[in-house]
């Protein structure tokens, strides 16, 4: 088969097959009697061979190796293959983020997206005081998905702390990826979130709060469960009431009660569940002295008559404490 029709069968030019020639990949097996090259089917199956391995990304010199050497090992050379691929998706992957942060800035001009290029680069130096200037100057300029990710992944306290005012400032827009933030994998991103929407203010972040005291895990409830208990929101009574027990910001947790109970209905609920976990065999000393502690600030004839009944515990800490709190109800 001369080189024509070998490449209107196979794709590949005839300019290439001669590359591939002068290289030694393929070489043709025959020539006809004027001089031309002459393809065999087996010089035709090595073609495409090698338009195999290039579509795997193998350059002309490796493909030379993994058909002429028979000891060649491919597994390696995939293996490298594999790692290079995934280092470009990730470059592009990036780009592609940067590209997508700066269509939503929306620039009006040259200089705007040059403005928001600039502040991105700097939301990603390795300097903590130039991604500081960077937050405090960025207005309105920097997307906001662009905010939630520093304030996800940044890990310096004066940083971290302009972050979450400026995702305040910015409102709603960045309540839902800060949810999403909620359920990471990973520890440390779960409570930025957290903290950031604990920031946001006016009622908007009480919805993701609220999905945030079923979250498992404990820190992201305990942030939640502190910022609805001072919003005045009930539900988060059982949460505080367990943060007391475990010993985790019990005094806060305590102090948030306390606002609960200014309404008296939630008051009772308040102090019926302090007094079941003092009553449960499975709460220990330290916690039984806290819930204990915490009945001072709840009103109502609920936590009044369980003061009086622990005044009398077999537990002379628990006792003592009751009946201290007791006569300063008293006194009141």
């Amino acid at each position: 088969m001369l080189i024509g029709e070998v490449a209107r069968r196979s794709g590949v030019s005839a300019r290439m097959l001669r590359h591939y020639e002068s290289l030694g990949l393929v070489r043709p097996s025959g020539r006809t009697g004027s001089g031309y090259r002459e393809y065999s089917g087996e010089d035709i199956r090595r073609i495409f061979h090698i338009e195999s391995l290039r579509s795997l990304g193998l350059s002309l010199r490796e493909i030379g190796r993994a058909l002429d050497d028979p000891g060649f090992a491919p597994s390696a050379l995939v293996g490298d293959l594999i790692r290079q691929t995934r280092d470009r998706i990730a470059a592009e992957t990036e780009l592609l983020t940067q590209l997508r942060r700066i269509h939503a800035a929306d620039p009006t001009g040259w200089k705007d997206v040059l403005r928001v290029v600039a502040l991105l680069q700097a939301l990603g130096s390795k300097s903590a005081d130039a991604r500081q200037r960077a937050v405090l100057s960025s207005g309105d300029e920097v997307p906001v998905e662009a905010l939630v990710e520093a304030a996800l992944s940044e890990t310096e306290p004066n940083v971290a702390g302009a972050l979450r005012w400026a995702l305040a400032r910015l409102g709603g827009g960045a309540l839902a990826p800060l949810a999403e933030g909620l359920s990471s994998p990973v520890a440390a991103v779960r409570e930025r979130a957290v903290q950031a929407l604990v920031e946001m203010p006016g009622d908007e972040a009480t919805a993701p709060l609220r999905d945030a005291l079923a979250n498992p895990d404990g820190v992201v409830r305990g942030y939640a469960a502190l910022a609805l208990g001072t919003r005045g929101v009930a539900e988060a009574a059982p949460a505080l009431v367990d943060m007391i027990v475990e010993g985790r910001n019990d005094t806060d947790a305590a102090d948030a009660l306390s606002v609960l109970a200014s309404d008296a209905a939630t008051a009772e609920r308040i102090a019926t569940g302090l007094v079941d976990r003092l009553a449960d065999t499975t709460t220990k000393a330290p916690a039984r002295g806290r819930l204990t502690q915490a009945l001072a600030d709840i009103p109502g004839t609920t936590a009044t008559r369980a003061l009086a009944g622990l005044s009398h515990d077999k537990d002379r800490a628990v006792a003592l404490t009751a009946a201290y709190l007791l006569q300063l109800r008293d006194a009141r």
